[in-house]
């Protein structure tokens, strides 16, 4: 056997097995969503679409409905992201272009130590320890200034909606704001270099530079922060209050579908309970694949207005 045929082999042996280790991604998902449709089918045939429409949860009465479910998950979600994005940002560009080096260190650190805590920690700490601060502090001050508001109206309770979604700030802020600094320590240091020595300002140079090279990047961090809001489920069951309810007060308690599948998993003994609880994980598989598919379609987008710029 001489040294070319054996390349070959090697070659053909590498990606068989690249191959078959993307394709059991793949063999994974398809199962999952075998499953998720094979065990949601009682409540499809029983609701259908109304299913997605109704906000009603009775499960004495037979009556499911997931509105209140998608409702809670995305405005939990939407409140993570509006706080998270801009201070992820702002904490990322710090870290690379203002801090000293070993300050950058320490912080960064702190950051990586984030990201790893337990989402339980998160939970529990919200619970006791966040909940009673809202109570207290936040939701009166609040409902003084902003009351007018139908966000901000109802009694402080300290649980719901909106000390849930802060708790799924403090959570995603720590991935995105890590992999929104590695993109940012990718730039090339010519580039911001070059601007500066035309007359650009830092903030000049960040925005049009560093931001714009990295912003593939930046964007694929945000997803990967909105990925894990949306279907966090612990820290949310702890401090969402766990109401299948829909309101426009942010005080007032809620759910998300990942806190009602935790909640009520175990309680599910009916046929058509069970079903509708699968069918509820469907719906969160669904809005977890419609948003990747629209950042991967947002970014391919960027690829190409970037490459028509060239």
């Amino acid at each position: 056997m001489n040294k070319t045929t054996s390349q070959r082999r090697v070659d053909w042996t590498f990606r068989v097995l690249t191959a078959a280790c993307a394709l059991v991604v793949i063999v994974l998902m398809g199962g999952i969503l075998f499953e998720l449709l094979r065990n949601s089918g009682m409540s499809m045939r029983e609701f259908g679409f109304g299913f997605l429409t109704s906000d009603a949860w009775n499960p004495g009465a037979g009556e499911f409905g997931a509105a209140s479910s998608i409702f809670g998950t995305v405005v939990s979600t939407a409140i993570a992201m509006l706080l998270a994005v801009p201070l992820s940002l702002i904490i990322a560009i710090y870290l690379v272009e203002v801090a000293h080096p070993r300050v950058s260190k320490i912080i960064g650190g702190g950051i990586e130590l984030l990201a790893a805590v337990p989402s339980i920690i998160y939970g529990m700490w919200g619970l006791f320890v966040f909940a009673a601060l809202m109570q207290e502090h936040v939701q009166p001050w609040l409902g003084r200034w902003f009351g007018f508001l139908p966000l901000f109206q109802g009694p402080p309770m300290g649980i719901g909606m909106l000390t849930a979604g802060l708790i799924l700030t403090l959570m995603v802020l720590p991935f995105i704001t890590a992999v929104t600094r590695d993109v940012l320590q990718m730039v090339p240091p010519v580039l911001k270099e070059s601007a500066h020595g035309v007359g650009a300002t830092m903030w000049e140079a960040t925005r049009h530079i560093a931001l714009k090279y990295g912003r593939r990047g930046i964007v694929g961090a945000v997803f990967l922060g909105f990925g894990r809001a949306l279907g966090e489920t612990m820290a949310v069951t702890f401090v969402i209050g766990n109401s299948h309810r829909i309101s426009s007060s942010l005080f007032d308690a809620g759910n998300t579908i990942a806190s009602s599948l935790a909640n009520e998993f175990n309680e599910a003994s009916e046929p058509i309970y069970l079903s509708s609880l699968f069918e509820l994980a469907l719906v969160l598989f669904g809005l977890t694949l419609l948003f990747q598919t629209l950042a991967h379609f947002w970014v391919s987008r960027m690829q190409r207005q970037e490459a028509g710029s060239r």
